[in-house]
């Protein structure tokens, strides 16, 4: 079992899930993965719980290092995992620090972060979803849209690519900041790109860029 005593939250806290509710009668919780790479929530030895209030829950999920670390740090709580495993498509787990069910059902609407350190390795051929997230995203070497969020329907994950002006004024993989791309009410324009081999030719982690031939313009 982890020891928390007088431990800091580290800095590369990645937003993996939520707790839905408490779970049975002995203080074990029910959290909602926010995708299906549940895996690492499942096998972290450590839980950093932070309320709902909290200002730094957003639209996508990101790393815990890149939204108000400071704020994050000083209201999030480190819980170590006992128990853990899969109930359906949520997991359930005992954590230290919650004896009952009272204590279990207050935790409910809180944010589960775990370190990135607890990540096992990806294969060659597969990329954990918060690390899509903030990547730009080309076409014919055009600057497109940027990924805010990675969505799952079922037989594979779909990107959310949030849309940018392309200028012809601009030459190919321009490092000029991208103008968004707005529609008629001013909302940022949005495509959904699906995260297939046949349209996502290439992912590069490092360079926070994914070449893909998804058509921007239908």
């Amino acid at each position: 079992m982890a020891d928390t005593g007088a431990v800091k939250a580290p800095n590369d806290l990645v937003e993996l899930g939520r707790i839905v509710s408490a779970y049975g009668i002995r203080g074990w919780v029910k959290a909602q993965p926010h995708s299906s790479q549940s895996t690492v929530l499942r096998a972290a030895p450590v839980w950093w719980l932070c309320p709902p209030a909290s200002p730094l829950r957003g639209a996508s999920n990101t790393s815990a290092s890149t939204e108000q670390p400071q704020l994050l740090l000083s209201r999030c709580t480190p819980h170590a995992v006992k128990q853990c495993r899969p109930q359906g498509l949520t997991v359930v787990a005992e954590l230290e620090g919650v004896l009952d069910r009272d204590i279990a059902e207050s935790k409910r609407g809180y944010t589960v972060y775990v370190s990135r350190e607890y990540f096992p390795q990806a294969k060659s051929d597969e990329y954990y979803w918060v690390d899509l997230i903030g990547c730009q995203v080309f076409s014919e070497g055009k600057k497109m849209g940027i990924v805010q969020e990675v969505l799952d329907n079922g037989a594979h994950a779909i990107l959310r690519v949030e849309r940018f002006v392309v200028s012809p004024d601009l030459p190919t993989d321009s490092d000029a900041d991208p103008i968004p791309m707005l529609d008629a009410k001013g909302r940022p324009q949005e495509v959904l790109v699906p995260f297939v081999a046949t349209h996502v030719q290439d992912v590069d982690i490092l360079k926070r860029r994914i070449e893909t031939d998804w058509p921007f313009d239908l």
